[in-house]
Formats: C-alpha cells, sequence, structure tokens
C-alpha cells in the first residue's frame, strides 16, 4: 500500500481547526502522526500521538488505523 493513499480522502485542516477537533473528541475517536525523527519527537510531542518517522511510514501502514481521523505532523 502506498503511504499517501492513507490521507487522500481526508480533507486539510488548519492548525486551529485541529485543536477545535481535538477538544470536542476523545483520544480515542483520532489519531496523531508524528512523522519527524525520533530525537525531534523525544524534545516534545503532542500527547497521545504515535512516531512513525516519514522514511518509515510506507513499512508500518499496517499500524494505523484506517477508519479514524489522522492529524500528522
Amino acid at each position: 500500500m502506498n503511504w499517501k493513499s492513507l490521507f487522500t480522502p481526508g480533507a486539510n485542516m488548519s492548525p486551529d481547526e485541529v485543536k477545535i477537533f481535538m477538544a470536542e473528541h476523545q483520544l480515542d475517536e483520532y489519531q496523531l502522526l508524528d512523522v519527524r525523527q525520533l530525537k525531534e519527537y523525544e524534545r516534545g510531542h503532542l500527547p497521545g500521538s504515535m512516531l512513525v518517522p516519514v522514511k518509515e511510514l510506507t513499512g508500518r501502514m499496517e499500524e494505523l488505523d484506517r477508519t479514524k481521523p489522522t492529524f500528522v505532523y
């Protein structure tokens, strides 16, 4: 599976729209995907986010829940 296909059907949201969505939903209703490198993640990340560096994304697609809204940063 191509990693880009995970994101094709979704709409782009502004950071403010994502903050509102997160405030109105439980963490188990969506997933936060941090695609930065480990050192960046260790310096700080959003609570509940999953680290999958962009270079590893293709090989780790099975770890993602395609049924949930996914916010990538």
